[in-house]
């Protein structure tokens, strides 16, 4: 079983990087990310039944990157760290744009949790995974244009609680 699962993660992390990057902020907290889901999914119990292994992993790679987006706006907010920041030239949007843009990733990620199940995992695959519809529709076993409804009903609804966000 220990194969399978290194198999399944070799198979999927240059995925799974993608999938993490834009949640946590650039490529190299992702790979920091997809590597701690490694060690947390390698340790899982093998006993344990996971019907969707590979859903799984993405779970795990979803739930540490929110993880690593709110410590670091909880970092960001350190006493004395202003003082620091001030003195450090700026490539990143201004304050404001960065709490409206974690505003934005919470009411999505609220927005994403609200979904069915399989809903979601056809969102994140494709929008967020770089999967084909193919692909997904391949992994769940429904039709390709079943896909492409859930990824549309998935955006829609995003875009929904975007709009009624303040």
């Amino acid at each position: 079983m220990a194969d399978d699962k290194l198999q399944l993660y070799l198979t999927h992390r240059a995925a799974l990087v993608d999938y993490a990057a834009p949640i946590v902020g650039c490529r190299a907290r992702a790979e920091d990310v997809v590597q701690e889901a490694w060690l947390r999914f390698s340790r899982h119990d093998d006993a344990a039944d996971i019907r969707h292994p590979a859903s799984y992993l993405y779970r795990i790679v979803r739930n540490l990157a929110l993880d690593q987006t709110r410590r670091s706006a909880t970092e960001k907010a350190q006493p004395g760290g202003d003082e620091l920041l001030a003195e450090l030239p700026s490539s990143t949007a201004s304050p404001e744009q960065a709490v409206s843009q974690q505003n934005e990733l919470a009411a999505i990620s609220r927005a994403l949790e609200e979904l069915p199940e399989r809903t979601r995992l056809a969102f994140e695959m494709h929008r967020l995974g770089g999967f084909t519809l193919q692909h997904v529709a391949t992994h769940l076993n429904v039709s390709v244009s079943l896909v492409h409804q859930l990824v549309h009903d998935a955006l829609r609804h995003c875009l929904e609680r975007l709009e009624g966000e303040p």
